[in-house]
């Protein structure tokens, strides 16, 4: 905590405490970084790399890549849903998603005979089966464990989400506790001590992380509302019911794509959502002249028994409720400009996680000092874990559930 410096008598310096209304300000913004520091960290680490979830699948599965070289043309939907169906192994086609960048492979969502779920890698233009994926890969595994720990989904995203108020906390109470930050933009980071460093590195990602953190707790505190039942009303959607007399889907689906890319031909389809016998319509959902919405947003469904466009979809008909809820997601991971988003994204979670790590560490060595004790760096947490008090068994534990279900989840565990 800063101290003020007053003149006194016969020259000498003399050092008063800070006023009441400052210690507050800092004691609270303490409170709120550090006694969930373990857990706020395993959150903001692997919402961090959900960022770049794709591309560490990517790395891990070879049949994933493909030679930017080799591709040629749009994405061929019908031949991959074809290829897909007919694959060894594959009762049924559900999904496919377009390539996340030109080294992508398209993914399609399959399931087996006894209903499990896995992935086919599929090359985008000729549509040829270049391997399989595990449906519990590195995206799911880290959204999972980011949003909800792998807790059902209306205990575990409360239970994430209401850190979104602590990061809150943490974001107002900075503007006071660091007087005049606006002149730290530019303040090297010294090295007199750990805790000197520490202090200087907490401060200079915090105030390049302002508008970062402010987005984030956001966003998480929509996810909170939406969580408690204060979710937008539903896209229009057309119901099964009284279509399923005509018959099955076909086979060849190439005259449903071909009718729905016909009925928006501004649409960048990004998902497709594949019929079946209980539901023959065939969804494209993408990308088109409305900006920071899903691709659900904008849409087209086509009966694929007919070729007949059932229904069109434009983002920029969503109604404020709905169109607050589609902008949370692309803000919260960055994904709405491709690289030029999710690289920013990437660096400026890595920040925050050091945000969290770095509080923790100030805390820790002011105690060591304290207790006349070195002031060392590689002892900067020592004194975390005493800090965090009784809220540590509740970090603690909320991270080893995430862990925990994981093992269920692989294991097939229900």
């Amino acid at each position: 905590m800063e101290m003020a410096r007053a003149t006194g008598s016969g020259g000498q310096v003399r050092v008063k405490p800070a006023p009441k209304a400052a210690r507050l300000w800092w004691r609270v913004h303490q409170w709120a970084g550090l006694k969930l520091s373990l857990f706020m960290t395993f959150i903001l680490f692997t919402g961090t790399l959900a960022v770049v979830s794709a591309e560490i699948d990517w790395v891990l599965q070879p049949s994933l890549r493909v030679l930017p070289s080799s591709v040629a043309g749009p994405v061929a939907w019908a031949e991959i849903a074809a290829n897909a169906a007919e694959y060894p192994g594959v009762a049924r086609a559900t999904a496919i998603e377009a390539p996340t960048a030109s080294a992508f492979a398209a993914k399609v969502t399959v399931k087996d005979p006894a209903g499990d779920i896995f992935f086919l890698h599929a090359h985008p233009t000729t549509g040829k089966i270049q391997g399989t994926g595990p449906w519990m890969g590195a995206q799911r595994v880290l959204r999972n464990m980011h949003r909800h720990l792998n807790l059902p989904v209306w205990i575990g995203v409360p239970i994430v989400t209401s850190l979104a108020f602590l990061l809150f906390i943490t974001l107002t109470t900075s503007f006071v506790v660091y007087k005049k930050w606006w002149r730290g933009f530019a303040k090297p980071l010294r090295r007199r001590d750990a805790r000197t460093w520490w202090g200087d590195f907490h401060r200079l990602a915090g105030i390049w992380s302002l508008w970062f953190v402010a987005l984030i707790a956001l966003t998480s505190m929509w996810y909170f509302v939406e969580s408690l039942g204060g979710e937008a009303q539903s896209h229009p959607h057309v119901e099964p019911e009284g279509l399923t007399a005509a018959g099955a889907p076909p086979a060849d689906l190439t005259k449903a794509f071909a009718a729905a890319l016909a009925a928006n031909r501004e649409l960048r389809a990004k998902r497709a959502i594949l019929p079946s016998i209980d539901n023959p319509m065939l969804q494209l959902h993408g990308d088109a002249k409305a900006v920071l919405v899903r691709p659900r947003a904008n849409a087209v469904w086509v009966d694929a028994r007919s070729g007949e466009v059932m229904l069109t979809t434009d983002g920029r008909a969503l109604s404020l409720h709905q169109r607050i809820s589609e902008m949370a997601d692309p803000l919260h991971f960055g994904y709405f400009g491709d690289y030029w988003t999710k690289v920013p994204w990437f660096l400026f979670g890595l920040a925050m996680t050091g945000l969290s790590l770095s509080g923790a560490a100030i805390y820790s060595l002011r105690i060591a000092r304290e207790r006349g004790d070195r002031i060392e760096l590689g002892r900067s947490f020592a004194g975390m874990w005493t800090g965090m008090g009784h809220w540590r068994w509740l970090s603690a534990c909320l991270v080893l559930t995430a862990f925990v279900f994981l093992t269920f989840l692989i294991l097939g565990i229900p």
